[in-house]
């Protein structure tokens, strides 16, 4: 196994940043976290997860734009890591109908940064969340990471989608290990404030309607921030490498003769949207008023994932439950905001 102690992870201050930083710091190796601490949602709860990763004293926190091509470049000629995790990206399908600029700004800008100085360091693995939004119009389930996925139906699913495809060249040209991560739903404690579950939460407690998307029918696939964690670790201690069975006759679209490699992480097990509303209310003590509404544009009706390729290779399988994971969330919602 590759000794991957001096990490960079990118959106540390992010929910799933946060996290991922708190447990490699507690397994005691070293995290660089990057952020530019923008406003796309509360910048308070940014600063609040930086502070109790501040705490750590193998923890530094660089205040900056990995589209910066400067800072990026001094930042990796400076710390020599071992492995990076990029997590930050211009988050949300919504929003990149409104804002679709600051997606190629963070998303595609941003990341051949990276590219660059995971490259020009000779960085020994880098791990980039992708999304399961890449799926778009694929409709045979569960979503599989050898199935194509050439038909995104949001500009934030192109990027994503795109990152996979630099990454590869990358990987391709310069014997770079790369390993792409699709994260299905993620939930949990220090959540984001886009998300359903802390949009409905705050919503509930404060007695206004929530809008619930496809009159409830939606199905996703939600995953439990631990065990997306969990998966992202077991990834990282395990840098890709070709895939001697990869042909160009018949190209698997999940490896490559390169060290490129795609996983899916999700629970492996969709719930429709009103179900998991219904344990929400049950954790809040309080029903929700519903305001049902047809599907949103560049949304898609359910989401599922296939990870018997993660479960093979790293021996690790989601496994926390809504009624695990959702009691969690709120126990945190109301410690924190004091409700």
């Amino acid at each position: 196994m590759t000794e991957i102690n001096k990490i960079l992870v990118t959106g540390a201050a992010g929910f799933i940043g946060y996290h991922l930083s708190e447990r490699l710091l507690s397994e005691g190796r070293q995290v660089t976290g990057l952020d530019i601490f923008n406003d796309y949602y509360d910048p308070a709860l940014k600063e609040a997860r930086a502070a109790l990763l501040e705490k750590h004293d193998g923890f530094r926190m660089v205040r900056a734009d990995m589209a910066d091509r400067d800072a990026m470049k001094q930042l990796f000629e400076k710390e020599k890591f071992d492995g990076v995790v990029n997590l930050a990206a211009q988050a949300g399908v919504r929003y990149s109908l409104i804002n679709p600029h600051s997606y190629t700004d963070t998303n595609l800008v941003g990341f051949v940064n990276i590219l660059e100085g995971c490259r020009r360091a000779q960085v020994k693995h880098l791990v980039f969340a992708s999304s399961s939004s890449v799926y778009g119009s694929n409709t045979r389930m569960p979503f599989s990471v050898h199935d194509n996925v050439d038909h995104p139906v949001s500009l934030y699913a192109a990027s994503k989608k795109a990152n996979e495809l630099m990454a590869h060249s990358y990987s391709h040209l310069f014997a770079l290990p790369c390993t792409g991560l699709r994260f299905f739903t993620v939930y949990g404690p220090w959540g984001r404030p886009d998300m359903a579950l802390f949009l409905f939460t705050k919503a509930i407690l404060e007695d206004r309607p929530i809008d619930v998307f496809n009159y409830g029918r939606m199905k996703r696939d939600f995953t439990y921030i631990d065990d997306i964690i969990e998966g992202v670790v077991r990834v990282l201690d395990m840098p890709a490498r070709p895939d001697p069975a990869w042909s160009g006759d018949a190209p698997d679209p999940s490896s490559s003769h390169a060290p490129w490699k795609i996983y899916n992480i999700g629970n492996n097990r969709p719930v429709e949207l009103i179900r998991y509303i219904e344990v929400l209310e049950e954790c809040l003590g309080k029903k929700a008023q519903k305001n049902l509404l047809p599907m949103q544009p560049g949304d898609v009706p359910a989401t599922y994932a296939d990870i018997g390729d993660l479960v093979r290779d790293t021996g690790f399988h989601p496994s926390t439950t809504l009624e695990e994971g959702i009691p969690k969330f709120v126990e945190w919602y109301r410690n924190y905001y004091r409700v």
